[in-house]
């Protein structure tokens, strides 16, 4: 069981990645969110524990570059309930909407693209809009990875997030996942801003340091399971 050891204040402390729990969905496109997680333990040490209060898998991991630690949420909630498990955890550390870094695919974005935004909408994402319910605000900093839509456009969008990533993917997949996991870490040491500055370029690009405008993205209201 975790202490109540952090009080509200400046600074990331609380990092949440989407996704649905069970065998069904794992290593799907809608499940990046917990697969960027699980890469963070993998390289940072500790592991994920079961906390029933907060409906929910929990890890205590290091930082780097001076971020200090922090704790990773995997809801098991399914993903149109996230918003419960996250107020649960939020409430028992203490800590505001803004100390919460909350990580989701996105279908807008480009296969491996980043994308870290201080605040903004659901645009469309069922675990987000659970969230923003259940906090009452959108001023929480969230990484959207891209996952790309299907080369195939008759491919309905429910099943192409809900698929498996395949052979072909897992190369981009897998520098993806390290190069979230040094977004996160560096957005802890650093600050969501300079982590935009950072990270918010297309593969293989550097960033100009630019803001991007925001895209609201499709409506995926039918595509989680509970």
């Amino acid at each position: 069981m975790a202490g109540s050891t952090q009080s509200g204040g400046a600074g990331l402390f609380l990092v949440v990645g989407l996704g649905n729990p069970g065998r069904k969905y794992a290593n799907t496109r809608h499940n990046i969110g917990f697969m960027v997680l699980d890469r963070m333990v993998e390289s940072g040490g500790g592991e994920f524990r079961k906390e029933a209060r907060w409906k929910a898998e929990f890890a205590r991991v290091s930082g780097s570059g001076g971020g200090g630690a922090m704790t990773l949420l995997k809801p098991q909630t399914f993903m149109n309930l996230s918003g419960e498990s996250v107020g649960a955890a939020m409430r028992f550390y203490k800590v505001s909407a803004e100390q919460v870094l909350v990580v989701y695919d996105d279908v807008e974005l480009e296969p491996g693209q980043l994308r870290f935004r201080a605040r903004g909408g659901a645009g469309g994402h069922n675990g987000v809009r659970s969230i923003i319910q259940h906090l009452g605000t959108e001023k929480f900093p969230r990484l959207k990875v891209g996952v790309g839509r299907a080369m195939d456009s008759r491919v309905p969008l429910s099943e192409h997030v809900l698929g498996k990533f395949s052979e072909e993917e897992r190369e981009g997949l897998e520098n993806c996942l390290d190069r979230a996991a040094e977004g996160v870490r560096f957005a802890l040491a650093h600050g969501v801003l300079a982590a935009m500055n950072q990270f918010n370029a297309k593969p293989g690009r550097e960033p100009d340091n630019k803001p991007e405008a925001f895209s609201e993205g499709p409506d995926v209201s039918a595509l989680d399971g509970g």
